[in-house]
């Protein structure tokens, strides 16, 4: 079962957490843990005393190509036999505790386990059983707890989740992704100048028209249209697009003139 050659290509990226699943009771949520562990760039899994055993067929299937992740899993007995080689662990705790031990919200500890994996530091997340979590023993071989600020009426998160929140800002604790970004496709944001151009083509036809016969209220009329078109990122396709627009109209309303012309009788004698 283990050694596949299936999967996607997945290897270790820099010095990452393990993951420690604690006396995890489902394969089905040992395969789901690794597909989310795969997501946030992380590798090494270790699990702690399964309750099926290990390997299990149910896992493969449920990873969706994470195989590789599972094929290097080890067992270990103990949590302490699982973090003997770590030297931060950290727990994962959704309740609260009768310990003393700093807790850290998600994002706040995989801001310190970057920290401290760029120390060349080895570093371990634990995650408890799927019914009860963590007991007190197990916390005990961590440094600090990680407690997900989520809504207090209903914090409930199953076993992957919690390790799709963690790797999620593992990753994204080193990633530079803008917040927000215009998809352009084959086109791309027009400068001020074509814009501009636009603009001009645009005022010039309203005028033609009579659209801005009023005179008092042109200059007005005319600042809010460049607001509208300068407020958003126009795309030099979405230009050239209302330049067509424009030019069929004013083809249009000349076309209209003309036969409008053509079609008044003579006036009489």
């Amino acid at each position: 079962m283990t050694g596949r050659d299936g999967g996607a290509d997945l290897h270790p990226v820099g010095n990452s957490p393990v993951v420690i699943l604690v006396r995890p009771q489902l394969a089905d949520n040992v395969g789901a843990c690794a597909r989310a562990m795969a997501n946030g760039g992380l590798f090494h899994m270790r699990l702690v005393a399964p309750r099926d055993g290990w390997p299990q067929e149910k896992a493969w299937r449920m990873a969706s190509g994470a195989d590789r992740i599972l094929d290097a899993a080890t067992v270990h007995e103990t949590v302490a036999d699982a973090v003997a080689d770590l030297h931060h662990v950290f727990a994962t705790c959704p309740r609260p505790r009768h310990i003393v031990k700093p807790v850290l919200t998600a994002r706040g500890a995989a801001t310190e386990l970057r920290e401290i994996c760029k120390r060349d530091l080895r570093t371990g997340l634990l995650f408890g059983p799927e019914r009860a979590g963590l007991d007190n023993d197990d916390m005990a071989e961590a440094d600090a707890l990680v407690r997900f600020p989520l809504n207090p009426a209903f914090m409930s998160l199953n076993l992957a989740q919690a390790v799709m929140v963690m790797a999620y800002e593992w990753w994204t604790a080193a990633d530079e992704t803008p917040p927000r970004t215009l998809m352009t496709n084959e086109t791309q944001v027009a400068t001020k100048g074509r814009l501009d151009n636009f603009l001009t083509h645009l005022v010039d036809q309203l005028d033609a028209c009579g659209f801005l016969r009023n005179v008092p209220k042109r200059p007005g009329m005319v600042r809010n249209l460049r607001h509208l078109f300068q407020r958003g990122e126009v795309t030099d396709q979405e230009l050239r697009t209302l330049h067509g627009v424009v030019t069929e109209l004013a083809i249009g309303r000349r076309r209209r003139g003309r036969l409008e012309t053509e079609a008044d009788p003579a006036p009489g004698p």
